[in-house]
């Protein structure tokens, strides 16, 4: 496996004007790894640990399509999950309320109607009490009219794969992605003696708590103060133990790739090909954002993939400052994972152009190989 040097040249520029202390990618073809590397550090402070290409990242919202969309999918192809059926038939809670009628589908495409984002540690009574309360918060928007992206959406389907599975999250990931795939370095809570070699995040939870404060949203006490290391920096991941539909899944570029693969026709060991042709399938035709299942695709205007990326290509970013895009014509896979919000003052850059950027300077190096 090589590193690209363009790539490389990008990412410390970045490191250096501080837009994130440590960035390792892996560009893969065919299911393996092409290029790969390491840059700047994974911990600043209490001490200075350098990245490598085994630093493992809080994934953060990449969750929701390596996890979350990769279960819902297996149990729509075994018949299980009905995309175009109410999630009230499948979660009671949801019964008899304003969003009664929102489908799975529509939950999976973010285009189900419920609010961006809510601090349920701040409005549930305990993570008993959270899928009561998403059922009963008001719509923003009448479902299946726009794509407003939602954790509260991927929340409610953590639940409801729990609900219909009798399991856990952490236990249908082990052993339905986990085990099967041998991912040795993919975790969710992972244990405190490996925290050396994961990337650092903030101190506290600062973007919430300003996010709270700025909404009015009350008095709550309970805000982490420490720096969070090797435990999940989303807040409502942290509520829900750590595991949640939305966010809380830790791995290394690595582990990433295989995960990655598996929404590959032809690649995959988990689902079918057809199953997998679902990924880039615009579901959300005419709508503002052009989105398959747990995926946005590149035909999205502004989308994080670039010029560069055929319009059929799908990915996903995390808010602690990763991504990865498929683009399943070609058969490639570009991770780029980074910790942002480390050691950094509000407001943590914006990284998307980044992102493009590195998209851009992947595909080049792929064809100088080929």
């Amino acid at each position: 496996m090589s590193t690209a040097p363009q790539i490389n040249a990008l990412l410390a520029e970045r490191i250096s004007a501080g837009d994130f202390p440590s960035a390792v990618y892996l560009i893969g073809q065919k299911g393996q790894p092409i290029f790969s590397d390491a840059i700047g550090d994974a911990v600043v402070q209490p001490q200075k640990i350098p990245a490598t290409v085994n630093t493992i990242y809080d994934l953060a919202s990449l969750t929701k399509p390596l996890i979350t969309g990769l279960l819902c999918s297996r149990l729509v192809e075994s018949g299980d999950l009905v995309l175009d059926k109410p999630v009230s038939k499948y979660l009671e809670e949801f019964e008899g309320t304003g969003a009664q009628l929102i489908t799975v589908r529509q939950l999976l495409t973010h285009s189900a109607g419920l609010p961006a984002w809510r601090p349920l540690y701040m409005l549930a009574a305990g993570p008993e009490r959270v899928l009561e309360v998403i059922a009963n918060t008001d719509l923003e928007y009448e479902p299946g009219t726009r794509v407003v992206y939602s954790d509260l959406g991927f929340i409610t389907l953590g639940l409801l794969l729990e609900r219909l599975s009798g399991k856990k999250i952490i236990e249908l990931a082990q052993t339905e992605i986990f085990q099967p795939l041998n991912l040795s370095q993919t975790f969710f809570n992972p244990e405190m003696a490996m925290q050396t070699g994961i990337a650092a995040c903030e101190v506290g939870n600062a973007h919430e708590r300003e996010t709270c404060e700025k909404a009015g949203a009350g008095e709550y006490t309970n805000w982490r103060q420490e720096l969070i290391w090797g435990q999940v920096h989303d807040g409502n991941a942290f509520f829900l133990g750590g595991v949640a539909g939305h966010a809380g899944l830790f791995s290394t570029a690595a582990n990433t790739l295989v995960l990655a693969n598996q929404f590959l026709p032809g690649r995959s060991q988990l689902l079918k090909s057809t199953t997998c042709e679902l990924f880039c399938t615009n579901m959300t035709e005419g709508l503002n954002e052009a989105r398959s299942i747990a995926w946005q695709l590149a035909a999205t205007k502004d989308s994080t993939a670039g010029p560069s990326l055929p319009s059929d290509s799908f990915g996903h970013t995390g808010f602690t400052g990763t991504s990865c895009w498929i683009d399943p014509q070609h058969e490639r896979v570009f991770i780029l994972l980074t910790n942002r919000t480390h050691l950094h003052a509000l407001p943590f850059t914006n990284i998307n152009g980044v992102r493009r950027q590195f998209h851009t300077l992947a595909v080049d190096a792929l064809e100088e190989t080929s």
